[in-house]
Parts: structure tokens; sequence; C-alpha cells
């Protein structure tokens, strides 16, 4: 009876463990709600920084370099709506911009049961900033590409052999530099400087395939 119990034991063991292989790839699309916890120090004006939030789509591939370690490359780009508040000018529109963040992390994958592979890990972020448009009151501003740290949770639910539904959560610790320079009819076209935190967090669901 004893070897009978520790062969199950072993059986199921050996089933989780084979959740997933090394060599596997998987893909996963998403719909990402990216919610900025923005804030700034703003020079002469004082204040601080609004970061809209938006919604993406958000695409990934992960590699398992061993059964249960992976490499996960995140792809997507956001369009955020950039506000002053606070300011000795009051609330000043800075305009909109696009972010290329491309995220490389490292993931751990634990199995619960059969078909149920959550996944938690880290890695780093370079973020790309394009596509600026200034607001009324802006003549000018920049923003300085960055890296940043990422965290990652999330898991994976088979719905099938290949295919999944796909739960996920990242939080990225991100800044920039700006340089804002307002048209002459406003503060005689003063040039203020900022230190702008954007850490946002990014929460998704989605569906992926395993190949």
């Amino acid at each position: 009876m004893k070897k009978l119990l520790l062969l199950n034991v072993l059986c199921c063991l050996s089933v989780l463990g084979m959740a997933q292989q090394k060599g596997e790839w998987r893909a996963r699309i998403r719909a990402t709600a990216v919610i900025p916890e923005a804030g700034a120090d703003i020079t002469t004006v004082g204040g601080s920084a609004d970061i809209s939030t938006t919604v993406i789509p958000e695409l990934d591939f992960t590699y398992f370099l061993f059964n249960r370690v992976s490499a996960n490359l995140i792809l997507g780009t956001t369009k955020h709506k950039v506000t002053a508040t606070g300011t000795a000018l009051g609330e000043v529109d800075l305009g909109k911009v696009w972010l290329l963040p491309p995220t490389l992390t490292f993931l751990y994958h634990q199995p619960l049961g059969k078909g149920i592979l959550p996944y938690a890990g880290a890695g780093i972020n370079y973020t790309i900033f394009y596509g600026k448009k200034t607001g009324p009151a802006i003549a000018d501003i920049s923003y300085k590409n960055n890296f940043g740290f990422a965290t990652q949770l999330g898991v994976d639910i088979d719905i099938t052999k290949k295919w999944f539904i796909n739960v996920d959560a990242k939080k990225i610790w991100l800044k920039t530099e700006n340089t804002v320079t307002t048209v002459p009819e406003v503060a005689g076209g003063a040039t203020v400087h900022a230190d702008t935190k954007i850490n946002p967090w990014l929460l998704s669901i989605g569906i992926g395939c395993k190949f």
C-alpha cells in the first residue's frame, strides 16, 4: 500500500513537472489597462504631473530556458495625455505623447494542478518616447528615454492542449526628464525642467497559445 501511494505521488509530481518543458514557446495577446502612478518635481513654477490611463493591445512571447524558468518579451505601445497640476500657472495641458516600452522579464512558473500555471518574476524595461504633440500653451517639450525596473505576476489557465487564458499584472518603475518651454504669451516663453515619475501598473487579460 505504501509503495502504491508513493508511486501515485511520484506520478502526480511528474505530471506537474512536465506542465511546461525546456524549449517550449508561448505567445499571448491581451487587452491591457496602463495605469500610471505619476508625479513630478517641476522647477520654478512648482506642481506635479498627471498622466492619463489608457487601454491597449499587448503582445508577449515566452521561451522556456528550463522546465520552470522562462524569458518573456513584452511588446506594446501607449498614448497618454500629460498635464502639469498645481503649478503657479494653474493646470497646464502639456500635450500627448506615445511610449514604446519593450520589457524583458525572467519568470518562474509553479504548476498548481493540471492546466493551471502561475508565474512571477522581474526584469528590465526601456521606454522610448515618440510622437509628441504639445498643448496650446506649450512651444516645446522633451522626454528623455530611460531604463526602468519591472516586476510581473500572472497565471495561464489551459482551455485546450494548445490554447489558454492568461491574466497578468506588471509594475514598471519608470522616470523621465523633461524640458518644457511655454509659448511667448504664457509666462514670456519660460523654460522649466521636471523630473517625472510615470511608474505604471499594467493589468491584462487575454489568450495565448503554445508551440
